[in-house]
């Protein structure tokens, strides 16, 4: 056990984790490289970055692959993205069922290939049984939208008088808790459409480290922030 895992306290760790993956191009390109590239890296970062989640004991991990605005990218990126998604969720499926994660998508699946959308059904259902960390993956997700798309279901059932939990129930989360603490690497500082329901008294932590860099030790410190600090939820005491 590495010395960082015995330093965690397991009754302060947050339940949900969320993380911004940013900084996969900027990366690349101060390395002189393709922006491909830095896509390809970062999803050895994201392999890193869940199975440690696992081994501390978080129940849930989101992970923003691609927003709905990202389709306004350069067309080449966007087509190498899509076939990155792929070719990963196929060739990962069976280290995420030995490892006992379950896989979750979440975001709107109507404006994916079909060849994509059945490799995401398989992998949820080949991992539906898995009971380690559920890792829920944000493909074409935007959080405004997703908000929306809540509200109409509401209103189309005729329900306009509905509680914050009958709402919470209708997104692309459902039923997954809030975030505790939501990570941005790569420097910027700003949530950019994710989760933003889900988020409300989330913790945040930003760090300059590009995503392709992001390490264990990174994560680390950053739930290390995490248990640091006292969550009042608008209230004057602490947990």
């Amino acid at each position: 056990m590495e010395k960082w895992q015995e330093e965690l306290k397991k009754e302060k760790l947050p339940r949900h984790v969320a993380i911004i993956m940013d900084g996969n191009g900027r990366w690349a390109q101060k390395k002189g490289l393709s922006r491909n590239k830095g896509h390809r890296q970062g999803v050895e970062t994201l392999k890193k970055v869940v199975r440690t989640c696992g081994e501390m004991g978080i129940s849930f991990l989101t992970v923003f692959a691609f927003s709905t605005e990202n389709w306004d990218r350069p067309r080449n990126e966007v087509l190498f993205l899509m076939d990155l998604f792929h070719r990963t969720f196929k060739k990962e499926a069976r280290e995420l069922i030995a490892n006992r994660v379950r896989v979750v998508f979440i975001g709107y699946r109507s404006g994916l290939s079909r060849d994509l959308q059945e490799t995401m059904n398989n992998i949820e259902k080949d991992t539906r049984s898995c009971d380690g960390i559920q890792l829920n993956i944000a493909l074409n997700y935007g959080g405004r939208q997703e908000i929306m798309e809540a509200a109409r279901a509401l209103v189309d059932r005729g329900d306009r008088d509905f509680s914050q939990e009958e709402f919470s129930g209708n997104l692309f989360s459902a039923p997954c808790p809030d975030v505790d603490l939501l990570i941005r690497p790569g420097g910027e500082m700003r949530l950019s459409n994710f989760l933003l329901w889900q988020s409300a008294y989330a913790e945040l932590y930003f760090t300059p480290v590009l995503w392709p860099d992001f390490s264990e030790t990174d994560l680390y410190q950053a739930v290390q922030d995490f248990q640091k600090r006292q969550r009042r939820f608008g209230g004057v005491g602490g947990e």
